[in-house]
């Protein structure tokens, strides 16, 4: 018995010292200690020695197990380093090559636009309301005083989804929706993106965006009107802002006005970005008109309200001097990157 261990150990070790690869260390392994291997068949043959010397027996195969492990562990250790050595040559890095610049998203300027403005009328006191782009005809228009026959319901100015279904063209059904509800006072403004059938050019584009404000108490006059979007425009294109009113007619609201600014480029002086008149107009408002309130649920005769709308995009241009609407969805980071 002995002599057989001394020969399957002579044997592993010649198989391990021949071999080149880690893959064939391993087969060593398995041919000599594993379930099939040689050693583990003397081991299974030690029912046949005799009892007195199975201790001899065991203590000679645990001492063969010990060599051929531990030459395999040798073994394997060196080929490892080998090989991480043969890696390290291989891979060289240079470590005076400019390393990787990661490229961090930042906000777009409509998204920086409009938390300025956000944040303007937050501070005060109103809050933040948004709703369905895809709208019913009913809230798009109709309860906004804006009959069947109104030429802001032909199919080539409006998104039609069915007859009564609409792509909105603005964001006064968020207004419609938030009346509805019944809860007064209201200080409310509904940003949100809004659809109309116009062609892509540097000022027009099927698809923007729109902020929208109303506010309903009692006892609220154009006064009040004036007041905030002059506050407004103050805060938004400097301390030095006048505005000024001029009459215009919306449906939904009666009397309607347009809002101009002096132009911050120039401070009302005239110049090209004011085109010489020294005032730039930026939205449209007015005391909410009394048939809206009526379908709303709202007794005009005890409150009364304004609205006022303004184009996000417009306040990006003219807030940062961009002259042409696409440039904002382009996705062009040499553009992006300005802000």
């Amino acid at each position: 018995m002995k002599e057989k261990l001394d020969q399957i150990r002579q044997e592993a070790l010649k198989q391990i010292a021949d071999s080149d690869a880690l893959d064939k260390l391993n087969d060593v392994r398995v041919a000599f200690l594993g379930k099939k291997g040689k050693l583990t068949a003397v081991l299974k043959g030690m029912k046949d020695v005799p009892a007195e010397e199975r201790p001899l027996v065991g203590q000679l195969v645990n001492e063969t197990r010990a060599a051929i492990e531990g030459f395999l562990e040798e073994s394997r250790a060196k080929m490892e380093k080998l090989a991480r050595e043969e890696q390290l040559k291989r891979e060289v890095i240079d470590v005076t090559l400019p390393a990787k610049k990661n490229s961090v998203g930042h906000r777009h300027p409509n998204t920086i636009a409009l938390e300025e403005v956000e944040r303007i009328f937050v501070g005060m006191g109103y809050e933040v309301v948004e709703g369905p782009e895809v709208e019913y005809d009913y809230y798009n228009f109709e309860a906004l005083n804006i009959p069947a026959n109104h030429p802001a319901k032909d199919e080539q100015d409006t998104f039609y989804v069915t007859s009564d279904i609409v792509l909105r063209t603005q964001t006064s059904p968020v207004q419609v929706r938030t009346m509805e509800k019944g809860k007064l006072p209201i200080r409310v403004i509904a940003p949100g993106r809004v659809f109309r059938s116009d062609e892509v050019d540097a000022t027009h584009s099927p698809s923007f965006h729109q902020i929208e404000g109303l506010v309903i108490d009692k006892n609220i006059t154009f006064a009040d009107l004036k007041g905030t979007l002059a506050e407004f425009a103050r805060q938004l294109f400097g301390p030095e802002t006048k505005v000024k009113f001029r009459p215009h007619h919306f449906p939904f609201t009666e009397p309607s006005a347009e809002v101009d600014v002096t132009c911050f480029k120039c401070g009302g002086k005239g110049c090209r970005f004011c085109k010489g008149s020294g005032w730039i107009e930026i939205l449209g408002c007015g005391m909410v008109h009394p048939n809206v309130l009526k379908m709303s649920g709202i007794d005009p005769e005890e409150y009364s309200g304004f609205a006022f709308g303004v184009g996000l995009e417009r306040i990006a241009l003219l807030k940062y001097e961009i002259d042409d609407m696409r440039l904002l969805y382009e996705n062009d980071d040499r553009f992006l990157k300005q802000f």
